[in-house]
């Protein structure tokens, strides 16, 4: 069985920038790649309270046909 995919999108967090980026995959696959842009995009610092916070509010994606 596949593990559940993850995603998160920065539309439902509103930014200075009006950020449209979402991001799907595995639980670590999109933590890692959230954190390389909230880092590159938006100007946070790859802390463990950076990375609790956006593990947080990881959803499941739900695939429709």
């Amino acid at each position: 069985m596949n593990a559940q995919r993850k995603m998160i999108d920065c539309r439902l967090y509103p930014s200075e920038k009006n950020c449209s980026l979402a991001i799907s995959g595995t639980e670590d696959e999109v933590l890692d790649a959230a954190v390389l842009h909230a880092v590159s995009a938006h100007g946070h610092q790859d802390t463990p309270e950076l990375r609790g916070q956006l593990r947080v509010i990881l959803k499941d994606e739900i695939i429709t046909q």
